[in-house]
């Protein structure tokens, strides 16, 4: 999958114009590409296209315009975009209830090597990436995972032959939930 070029970014005005379409049809493909595991604990796969759409926006609400840190987004989101036999994705602890929130951040302390894909049966680590804001003794309500998939798991992902499920293996939160299959099919699209 390719990562997001500069030349792909428009202007803050430019991409006022075009932002309610682009919004729209990024979040009608999200929708395809989101799954729940437990009550607290949904992921979002991403690919270039909602990469782009992070980037767009976070240039029109910041609004950046100097290239220095328009590059400095593009860099950063840009390790979202999974290279080949990857996957990526966005994991968000979900709990509306500021205080029970705040406890369970907590409580899930270490989730951050507890999230695993299985894929024809084999578990697959998530592999989190260091952001800053991370307080020890706490987790995250975000996080940003990469799964880099075995030659043989890619392969049969790709087919949209296998089983998938995420996994969450953490003391405190242990859930495992199977794909639909409209996920599945995004994520073969995304290994094809």
């Amino acid at each position: 999958m390719l990562k997001v070029d500069r030349s792909e970014l428009l202007p803050i005005g430019e991409y006022e114009n075009i932002r309610e379409h682009f919004r729209r049809r990024i979040i009608a493909e999200k929708q395809h590409r989101r799954a729940s595991v437990g009550p607290h604990i949904s992921v979002t796969f991403e690919n270039h296209d909602t990469v782009l759409l992070q980037i767009q926006e976070m240039l029109r609400t910041e609004r950046i315009t100097k290239e220095a840190a328009i590059q400095h987004e593009l860099d950063t989101y840009n390790e979202l975009v999974p290279g080949p036999a990857q996957l990526s994705m966005t994991l968000f602890v979900e709990i509306p209830e500021q205080a029970e929130r705040d406890r369970m951040l907590v409580a899930l302390a270490g989730l951050e090597s507890s999230v695993f894909l299985e894929v024809d049966g084999v578990l697959v680590a998530a592999h989190s990436s260091e952001r800053d804001g991370a307080e020890p003794g706490r987790t995250t309500a975000v996080h940003y995972f990469l799964v880099e998939l075995p030659a043989d798991q890619a392969a049969s992902l790709a087919g949209r032959e296998p089983p998938v499920a995420l996994v969450v293996d953490h003391p405190a939160y242990r859930h495992r939930a199977d794909l639909p299959p409209n996920v599945v099919a995004q994520l073969a699209g995304d290994l094809a």
